[in-house]
């Protein structure tokens, strides 16, 4: 029995960088043993400027110094994430591979996308959590509503005259926003866009009424331009403790948290895993990543493979209501 299967070394991550090499490759391949082969790619889902590649930058550089090997932060966005985390799914399970995802993308897309090109479940396996992402209601600073009850009142006054964006068909952002039409009772358009950067851009210039946003408006929201009306999390957040959630202003139970991490294809020693766990979770605790991941008002969140796992099956049996409801189905 070998010293990586013994859980209670993991835990502790005793385990020295050589050892975990010639276990996972064996004493003949120990001098071109993973990382050192070459660079690992970092494919992220959206693309860049969006949330999934702030997760993604917040801690490559660290985890390259710790691994001595460069990791390349490849963006390939498109298909509300589908397109980055096939070619992730479909790449050498080699430990040379890893996706940074949106929380969607696990949670979300493979249950409104009737024909996937690959199964989430079995072709890409949990490596690490990066962040607790969650959603902030934001409107142009010159909009005719200043609070949420007047948004709703206007928006009920006037059935389809109002839009939101979203990062895709089946993002995060789009199914709270379905959430959010539900609840509060009114109908408003959906316009789908390749990443949440480009729809914040269409807010800013007129073209959409509103956003369900993952973070990235709130230098916007800081200067004036735009104004934030709600947040999607349980409890009100530090960095915005004025703003009201949307279950504080009658949503019941709303919430539109998940969480963005990291993924390997299916087949990946669990020693490199393992290792890239432990480097992911360190890097979350530096102060820059801390100060980059809250900039976005979300938490880091250091977690087992098992336990990332986990929340997002947890996250996607909470979005199955109002996705068998609304009928979302991603193109």
């Amino acid at each position: 029995m070998t010293h990586r299967h013994d859980p209670r070394r993991r835990q502790l991550g005793l385990a020295a960088v050589s050892g975990l090499a010639l276990s996972a490759f064996g004493p003949a391949q120990a001098q071109s043993a993973w990382p050192a082969a070459k660079p690992i790619r970092m494919i992220v889902n959206f693309p860049a400027g969006g949330s999934p590649d702030l997760v993604a930058r917040a801690v490559s550089s660290a985890v390259s110094q710790a691994l001595g090997q460069q990791i390349v932060v490849d963006n390939r966005g498109g298909a509300g994430g589908i397109i980055g985390s096939d070619l992730a799914a479909k790449s050498a399970p080699d430990g040379y591979t890893l996706l940074c995802s949106s929380g969607s993308g696990a949670s979300i897309v493979p249950y409104v996308t009737p024909k996937m090109p690959f199964d989430h479940d079995k072709d890409l396996i949990p490596v690490a959590a990066g962040a607790r992402l969650q959603l902030f209601l934001v409107v142009r600073s010159d909009a005719p509503y200043k609070t949420f009850a007047e948004f709703v009142a206007f928006a009920k006054g006037n059935p389809g005259k109002l839009s939101y964006g979203s990062p895709g068909n089946g993002t995060s952002p789009h199914i709270a926003g379905e959430m959010l039409k539900s609840q509060a009772g009114i109908f408003t358009l959906h316009i789908p866009y390749r990443g949440s950067g480009a729809a914040l851009q269409d807010l800013l210039g007129g073209n959409v009424d509103y956003l369900l946003d993952p973070g990235i408006a709130f230098s916007h929201v800081r200067s004036g331009r735009l104004r934030l009306l709600a947040v999607t999390s349980p409890q009100r957040l530090s960095m915005f403790p004025d703003a009201p959630t949307l279950n504080e202003l009658g949503l019941k139970n709303f919430d539109a948290g998940t969480s963005h991490g990291f993924w390997a294809p299916a087949g990946t020693p669990a020693a490199i895993v393992d290792r890239l766990n432990r480097e992911i979770n360190r890097a979350l605790m530096l102060p820059s990543a801390v100060e980059s991941i809250k900039g976005i008002g979300a938490e880091p969140t250091p977690m087992t493979p098992a336990e990332f796992g986990a929340v997002t099956k947890a996250d996607a049996r909470r979005f199955a209501q109002i996705i068998k409801e609304r009928k979302i189905v991603h193109d």
